[in-house]
């Protein structure tokens, strides 16, 4: 998919420093409207960093985020719920002295409007609505990570992005969350989706970026970056 003429998210020229050493180098990437698109790297790369930066959660960068044509800059993250852009993060952040319907009520306190109701979001992970009164820490690892996805999706944003989902999890939980990420997509909801599972990534995204030591060094339709020699041979042991 092409550049749209006002892309929904865009960063441009992301430079980001840990006291006072440069970690990300003027990273730009951009996502429509409806898209997919994949940010992929090894563990160390910046993809991680990127994504705090993006959300303000790292103060010392260098560089311009738009959120629909506008400069969110500098935003605190609460602002940028507001505004539509969520975020789930690598290590989930659930609280889990606190069931699975009390999780996701936390998730409508962003004061957006139009909050989900939770039987909404139910249709894409039932087992949250069997599980809706047990204490979020004694969920499966994958249950959990379908929690975290579901408590993003409460203040109805339109756009999520998702750190590393498939991290820690078998490979038949990662086909089950990864299909109900495909099928949010194809609800309407765009996505940046950050993660080290090249195949899956690829095979699910419309567009990708590759992230090395702090740098996009390609980028391109998923379908060209997955029959990518350079990408076979450094991430698919092909």
């Amino acid at each position: 998919m092409s550049r749209a003429e006002t892309p929904l998210l865009e960063i441009r020229q992301l430079s980001v420093f840990y006291s006072g050493l440069q970690v990300l180098w003027d990273v730009s990437l951009f996502i429509n409207q409806g898209e997919i698109v994949t940010l992929l790297g090894a563990n160390g790369a910046g993809k991680t960093t990127l994504v705090q930066s993006v959300f303000g959660l790292i103060k010392d960068r260098k560089g311009q985020i738009f959120f629909e044509g506008t400069d969110i800059t500098g935003l605190p993250a609460f602002e940028m719920v507001k505004r539509g852009l969520a975020l789930v993060p690598e290590k989930r952040e659930l609280f889990p002295k606190m069931t699975v319907e009390e999780n996701l009520e936390l998730g409508g306190f962003s004061k957006r409007e139009g909050i989900v109701a939770p039987e909404e979001i139910f249709k894409f992970f039932p087992i949250l609505n069997e599980r809706k009164k047990q204490l979020a820490g004694t969920l499966s690892g994958g249950e959990q990570q379908m929690l975290a996805i579901a408590r993003a999706l409460i203040p109805k944003p339109s756009m999520l992005v998702l750190d590393e989902p498939s991290l820690g999890l078998s490979p038949l939980i990662v086909s089950s969350v990864l299909d109900a990420i495909k099928k949010l997509n194809q609800e309407g909801l765009s996505i940046l989706l950050v993660e080290q599972n090249v195949q899956h990534a690829l095979e699910m995204s419309h567009r990708g970026y590759i992230l090395e030591t702090g740098r996009i060094v390609k980028e391109g339709s998923s379908s060209d970056l997955l029959h990518d020699d350079q990408v076979q041979a450094a991430y698919l042991g092909t």
